[in-house]
């Protein structure tokens, strides 16, 4: 039997083009489609042929380099570098061009705003294409580690102790410098005593940076590496990360918004995550989901009072627990004399309100009642009577409550699971996104803003095909509204 083998002497008359070094099909096309399509303007990234001074390299290229890279899990700006040498796909993408690692880590670092703007546009995009109906969204968040070890985040006092550490320092190696000026023999070089110096000195401005932030933000304690990420706990244990919020729409699980915030609870995310949500798509939505987590009255009002309809179970909701006997559903509250009236058929009077939040207090008229009743101690175990707790919005608490059981409401949040959880499932296990590159808040919106665009393009290219996709997007523009 004859093998074939390859022969790398092997000439050709006339060899190949870049253009022929991928299918006219291949997924790199929709890619290089999907950047071409972008409104720079819009992004924030200035495009002139006529600047002074040396040439660079052309930010399409540049995005389209990122954005690939990202979508197979490169995201090291060295790697990146070897693939447009190694790799055919980057290589086509790039047109031949080598960009260093420098060049690639300085594109990203000075351009993390534009970055933030992709998948805005790249949503804009899904609408056009009619992938994204806009109707009924999910918002969900996960937490991601952040480029910064759990050993470096500090209180106030230890920040205070090594700052005067460190002043003493620089003060013996200033008094060093100054010895070595007046006999330089027998002492250590100015070259070793300057590199000390200038060490103990970012050192020392790192600690203020952290300082200032434990004053701006009120924080308990910040990280030295990354001043904006946190401690939170996840399964994997606790770390130092960002809780990544984003917002998933109905039609296609396509992700319409993505954002990390440093607090480690969703409860304060709800409204703000859903309008900038609407802000994309230009149009209030008509349904948005989530789970017990966004239960956050206040939150969950700031979207029902704009008539859409929110879907969010209490946390006794998703934990199936049921009402006790003398839970405060069971205690009636008459509106006009603004008391609660007991099983028992006992009132309880108004008896306070709360500044920070509004919440009033109800109690017992007389505590004697609740101790010769026959249900003391499974109603309340206090000696001073029953003592219940009305929300300044109770009356739209026990409304979301009810439209959560809704069946329509059921159908549409059994469907949030699969919708909402999809995108991370794709980040973490796909691309292998354990942890972000960069460090602060903004260069950490820029990555998971790249990553959002890549899960929708790759969503993109299954629903509608890799060569139906490239077609579509060649006949798109986003219009300037910058």
């Amino acid at each position: 039997m004859a093998y074939k083998a390859g022969n790398r002497t092997q000439m050709c008359l006339l060899p190949q083009s870049i253009e022929e070094y991928v299918a006219s099909d291949a997924p790199v096309r929709a890619y290089n489609e999907f950047v071409e399509a972008l409104n720079f303007a819009e992004l924030g990234i200035e495009i002139s042929p006529y600047k002074v001074g040396n040439s660079a390299y052309h930010p399409k290229s540049m995005l389209k380099l990122l954005l690939y890279g990202y979508s197979y899990g490169v995201r090291s700006s060295r790697k990146l570098e070897q693939e447009t040498h190694n790799n055919l796909t980057f290589i086509w993408l790039m047109g031949g061009l080598k960009p260093d690692f420098k060049t690639i880590a300085e594109f990203r670092r000075t351009h993390k705003q534009a970055l933030t703007r992709v998948l805005k546009q790249c949503a804009r995009v899904c609408v056009k294409l009619n992938l994204i109906a806009g109707n009924v969204l999910f918002a969900d968040g996960t937490k991601i580690r952040a480029n910064a070890g759990r050993g470096r985040t500090h209180n106030k006092d230890w920040y205070d102790q090594q700052l005067a550490e460190i002043d003493q320092r620089i003060e013996q190696l200033l008094e060093q410098c100054e010895a070595q000026d007046q006999s330089e023999e027998g002492l250590a070089s100015f070259v070793a005593m300057d590199k000390k110096l200038c060490q103990a000195n970012r050192l020392k401005q790192k600690i203020h940076t952290a300082l200032k932030e434990i004053e701006d933000s009120g924080k308990d304690k910040v990280n030295m590496t990354d001043t904006d990420c946190s401690i939170m706990h996840s399964i994997q244990g606790s770390h130092a990360s960002y809780n990544v919020q984003t917002v998933v729409d109905d039609k296609h699980g396509l992700l319409i918004h993505t954002e990390p915030v440093n607090d480690p609870n969703d409860c304060g995310q709800f409204a703000k995550q859903i309008d900038a949500a609407n802000d994309v798509l230009e149009k209030p939505c008509e349904i948005a989901c989530a789970d017990a987590g966004y239960a956050d009255t206040d939150e969950l009002e700031k979207i029902d009072s704009k008539d859409i309809k929110v879907i969010v179970p209490s946390q006794r909701q998703a934990l199936h627990e049921e009402e006790s006997p003398f839970s405060k559903s069971h205690f009636i509250y008459e509106k006009e004399q603004d008391c609660y009236v007991c099983p028992e058929g006992h009132r309880l009077n108004y008896r306070s309100t709360y500044k920070k939040n509004g919440k009033r207090t109800y109690k017992i008229e007389k505590a004697g009642l609740c101790r010769s009743c026959s249900h003391f101690g499974e109603c309340t175990k206090s000696k001073e009577g029953r003592k219940l707790v009305r929300l300044r919005n109770e009356e739209v608490k026990q409304r979301l409550e009810a439209q959560y059981q809704e069946p329509a409401s059921q159908e549409i949040y059994a469907r949030r699971k699969e919708k909402a959880e999809h995108p991370f499932g794709h980040i973490k296990r796909n691309l292998k996104v354990t942890a972000f590159l960069m460090r602060g808040i903004k260069g950490v919106h820029a990555e998971i803003s790249l990553l959002g665009t890549c899960f929708n393009l790759a969503r993109m290219s299954t629903i509608l095909g890799s060569a139906k996709l490239i077609r579509q997007l060649r006949a798109i523009s986003i219009p300037d509204t910058a």
